[in-house]
């Protein structure tokens, strides 16, 4: 089993602008992803699901990042059931969108002719990632309003055929899903699919939020996706960005309780991924090398390693996250 923590996304405005993770010299894109990447072993690409991205630019974090990175990739918000603006299409598949006086559309407005070609576009951004063995899931985090029900089984199930080559993780967020008399049947669900099951941490009690649910469904990864705890922010009116809504410490406590059910979900599968999405300035940055610190210390206290004659016993415990998790034989 291995576990791989990172955060969702690399180049958020609060994160840039707080100076508290990247050093001085890292003032580039290119820098800033370098630089994260001696860091974590992976990252969640949040970007594609405001716009789908350019296969160049998908390249070029192939490029940017070391041989053994994973980028998992969200999925283009007009998948997940969200509302798109047309000015976030590529010229060319926008001026074939049907005249509207609406300033968004749906999924459902698309015609089906179109639809494939947004499809094939959006695979085609993740074609530099796959062919560098880089893409771990594609990330489809279903709206609050895709419900349990025929239609939102059907939506579900026909994006998990058209991305039928890709591992796909899913994320839902209504309680419909998750409610005790339908909890069984959406992991029946999810397994019968193939895909990732999403364990989310949020706050609780929330209309819009729904119970982690510690399971697996796919015999290769499980996700697990923290967005913190937030009550007060969670449904915020005039948030300027997502850092505002997952504005979120998490104190060590409740990482160690986290770490201790990350440990019991890991052995289910082959590769655990972990993704702090609570993304105000260094929350997520600080919070991931938390977790990984915790997670190795928990792993030394069970399986004492050998050490070599050379090597004092009283060696300096390691201090960055890459050396924690290089460190850790079970964390990747």
């Amino acid at each position: 089993m291995k576990v791989l923590v990172g955060t969702a996304s690399w180049s958020d405005k609060s994160l840039v602008a707080s100076k508290k993770f990247y050093p001085q010299e890292a003032r580039t894109p290119e820098a800033r992803l370098r630089f994260y990447a001696t860091q974590f072993p992976l990252v969640e690409v949040d970007t594609s699901y405001y716009a789908i991205p350019t296969s160049e630019t998908a390249q070029a974090w192939v490029d940017r990042t070391p041989a053994h990175f994973t980028l998992n990739v969200k999925a283009f918000r007009l998948f997940t059931g969200h509302a798109t603006s047309p000015s976030v299409l590529p010229p060319d598949l926008r001026a074939e969108l049907p005249k509207t006086d609406k300033a968004t559309f749906y999924f459902k407005d698309v015609p089906p002719d179109l639809r494939d070609q947004i499809w094939q576009r959006f695979k085609a951004a993740l074609a530099p990632l796959r062919e560098a063995g880089k893409l771990g899931m594609v990330h489809f985090q279903f709206a609050p309003w895709i419900l349990r029900n025929r239609g939102g089984h059907a939506h579900v199930a026909h994006c998990v055929d058209v991305m039928r080559d890709y591992t796909v993780s899913v994320e839902f967020r209504n309680k419909t899903w998750f409610d005790d008399v339908h909890l069984g049947a959406t992991l029946a669900f999810e397994r019968e699919l193939g895909v990732v099951h999403t364990v989310i941490d949020g706050p609780h009690g929330v209309h819009n939020s729904v119970p982690p649910v510690w399971e697996s469904t796919h015999v290769q990864y499980s996700l697990v996706r923290l967005h913190g705890r937030n009550h007060e922010t969670w449904n915020i009116k005039g948030a300027k960005s997502a850092a505002e809504r997952f504005n979120y410490d998490y104190p060590e406590h409740e990482l160690t309780d986290i770490a201790t059910r990350v440990e019991r979900l890991a052995p289910e599968t082959f590769t655990t991924h972990v993704i702090m999405n609570n993304n105000y300035e260094d929350q997520g940055q600080r919070n991931a090398a938390t977790l990984v610190r915790i997670l190795d210390e928990r792993h030394r206290a069970r399986v004492p390693k050998l050490v070599r004659p050379e090597q004092p016993a009283d060696d300096a415990a390691p201090e960055t996250t890459r050396e924690l998790v290089a460190a850790g034989e079970w964390l990747a």
